[in-house]
């Protein structure tokens, strides 16, 4: 971890059409950002590419770099696009049928009747059982029998697999079966990867453990070269500094513990620009907040408050439940490029996304159908280049796009339907922002909206009149924040286990797990490299009403009581009612954070009021109006303007309404207030 006064960190972030890179001096605050195209056949390309332009920019070596960090979604496209490794699953007799039942949940959005389950990732065909058996509180009840684990193996051999998971009953209580089936495995079948269920989810119920298990087994081999290619190329280059990879919980992870449990990325791009937000509105002084992270394709919701970001065991990826922990926060299919439609004198936005190819028409790639960017277009709202200048808008085909598909079929003129598409896509981000907050007991006016993305700045006041928030901040560069994430996040590890049996809070019989927890945390700091001054703990504990199928996770506590309490109070919180019930500890975890040296943050220089680049013409409900440009660079600490404006930069474009006005924080992070009617 950087602490020294050389340090040199660089971040980068690759996304589904640009890499982001941001590269950090440590002692000085100086920060370079780069953007480059993707390269999906290759993504290792991109990122080095990246890392050569930010280094190149800023006239440093590749050896002077102390800290690589790296955002990817490589594990999320695997198990969403389901092209993973083969992979077979390894458990106990009489439990093959486990990921086949999983649970007579039906999501919400799914028509009861017509609802299909969908495809197991593995079939039964692949599923091998071994004779054992682990009772429910961890007592052996049958001996493992390493000849049937020895079949299995040979079974395994013929079905030529890539990977095999191995959950075994109750391993969560006592892994020692688990443990020696997974050494026979991997002796028996080299150049096959094996994971346990104890290495990356010991906790219980068992189709959960089984999926995520199966899920982890399945991208191990793909993560495994991946990362592999980028120490690789990283070495080739010169560069020896340690790669941490970012993780669901908002944490970075060194590439060894990525390699054994590689699950743990699968939702670790929105994460990082949680990150970012976070840090850029503690530099001003906020705590509460609520993030709209905007992109091309989905918009991610995620509410923090005192500063601290939530975490959550109930995220999916895709159609499967991937109970590790995650960064709470509700995702959307509403982005830039959100396709805009008609049907049955209908007008719907999304969840389709005209992507990266061809995209919006405004791009000039041989879109037609319209999508929120054009919209933007069509009101004025974007400048007629971007990227500093390297891409230009086609505002015309933005026109046409909007009149053919919207305007004519619902007899209204270009601009109101181009307004009728933006309300639409506000519209379905208020309902996810409620689900974070509303829904969960907070008043959204009690928080300050940071949108970010590359669409996000031009959302922030239209989202914020809807929620009757009055107070939006823009943070310092939004289109690359997930790569800012990257450089402010800390080392994490979560080290949990089940309790063989639930049932009442007993605390000295908790604090003997929670001490074992407590000694696999300072080995993972130890290997990690992480000083002792650096180290974070916290002790978490899972629990529920008798009854209940779920847990809520609360701090804990030194006496029952505190602990009972302070659970009653989450329960009220977020239900709006405590039970007179007994309470039942399940599950109890160690969060481990290794805190990441705080890059200098020097202050902006003071700025007066800055000269407008040009003005355009922007549709507004009450009509079109001329309106300032200004260029983001120009800004000064303290500079005030008001709206109607728009504040153009390299990598987003920020749209003032009407009644708000800006004041820039010598963090350089924009101020957006707007004063009571």
């Amino acid at each position: 971890m950087p602490s020294s006064s050389s340090a040199l960190s660089i971040a980068v972030d690759i996304g589904g059409t640009f890499t982001d890179v941001a590269l950090v001096d440590h002692a000085t605050g100086t920060k370079w950002r780069a953007k480059t195209p993707s390269v999906p056949s290759d993504p290792s390309e991109a990122f080095l590419n990246g890392i050569r332009l930010a280094l190149a920019d800023a006239g440093r070596e590749a050896s002077a770099l102390t800290q690589v960090l790296h955002g990817t979604t490589v594990a999320t496209n695997m198990i969403l696009e389901n092209k993973g490794a083969k992979t077979a699953l390894v458990t106990t007799r009489g439990f093959r049928h486990v990921l086949a039942i999983g649970r007579q949940d039906i999501p919400r959005a799914a028509n009861l009747y017509t609802w299909v389950k969908p495809k197991r990732p593995v079939p039964p065909s692949r599923i091998v059982e071994v004779d054992e058996r682990i009772l429910a509180g961890g007592i052996v009840g049958t001996p493992l029998d390493e000849e049937s684990v020895h079949a299995a193996a040979r079974a395994l051999a013929k079905m030529d697999v890539e990977a095999v998971a191995v959950c075994l009953m109750h391993a969560f209580a006592n892994p020692e079966h688990e443990r020696r089936t997974a050494e026979i495995l991997a002796a028996a079948l080299p150049g096959v990867a094996v994971t346990t269920s104890t290495d990356v989810l010991p906790e219980v119920r068992e189709f959960e453990r089984s999926l995520t298990t199966v899920l982890n087994a399945a991208v191990m081999p793909g993560i495994t070269t991946y990362v592999g290619r980028l120490e690789r190329r990283l070495a080739d280059e010169g560069i020896a500094a340690p790669l941490l990879l970012m993780q669901s919980n908002g944490g970075v992870a060194g590439a060894e513990a990525i390699r054994k449990a590689p699950a743990l990325t699968a939702l670790s791009g929105p994460a990082a620009g949680v990150v970012g937000a976070a840090a850029d509105a503690a530099a001003c002084g906020i705590a509460d907040i609520i993030t709209v992270d905007i992109g091309g394709t989905s918009a991610d919701i995620c509410l923090i408050e005192g500063g601290r970001i939530g975490l959550t065991q109930k995220g999916s990826v895709g159609a499967w439940p991937l109970p590790l922990p995650m960064v709470d926060m509700v995702t959307i299919g509403a982005g830039g490029g959100s396709l805009a439609k008609v049907e049955r004198a209908t007008l719907s936005v999304g969840p389709q996304s005209a992507g990266a190819m061809p995209g919006p028409a405004a791009y000039g790639r041989g879109g037609t159908a319209p999508t929120v960017t054009d919209a933007h277009v069509v009101l004025g709202h974007l400048p007629a280049r971007l990227l500093g200048g390297k891409m230009a808008l086609d505002v015309e085909a933005a026109r046409r796009s909007v009149a053919e598909h919207v305007a004519e079929p619902l007899g209204l003129d270009v601009a109101t339907a181009a307004r009728g598409i933006l309300a639409i896509a506000d519209n379905h981000m208020v309902g996810a922002v409620r689900v974070v907050s509303v829904e969960r007991g907070h008043d959204p006016r009690d928080f300050t909206l940071v949108p970010f993305g590359g669409a996000g700045p031009l959302h922030g006041c239209a989202l914020a009149d809807l929620l009757g928030i009055r107070r939006v901040m823009i943070p310092v560069a939004p289109g690359v924040l997930c790569a800012d994430g990257l450089l402010a996040a800390d080392l994490k590890a979560e080290f949990s286990r089940t309790l063989p049996k639930a049932g009442p809070v007993e605390v000295e019989a908790a604090g003997a797990i929670l001490a074992a927890l407590s000694a696999r945390a300072t080995a993972w700091f130890d290997a990690e490299g992480v000083a002792a001054a650096d180290r974070r703990t916290a002790s978490v504990a899972l629990l529920r009403y008798h009854g209940q199928g779920n847990e809520l996770a609360v701090p804990w506590a030194e006496t029952r009581a505190d602990v009972e309490a302070r659970f009653a109070e989450r329960h009220e919180a977020l239900y709006g009612f405590a039970l007179d019930a007994p309470i039942e500890l399940v599950t109890l975890r160690i969060e481990a954070i290794g805190v990441a040296s705080e890059p200098t943050r020097n202050p902006l220089p003071a700025g007066n009021r800055p000269e407008p680049t040009e003005t355009v013409a922007v549709h507004f409900a009450d009509g079109a109006r001329e309106v300032p440009v200004y260029d983001r660079a120009t800004f000064g600490a303290g500079t005030r303007f008001d709206g109607p404006a728009i504040v153009s930069q390299f990598d987003t474009t920020t749209l003032v309404a009407p009644g708000w006005s800006g004041t820039v924080h010598p963090s350089g992070a924009i101020l957006l207030t707007k004063e009571p009617a």
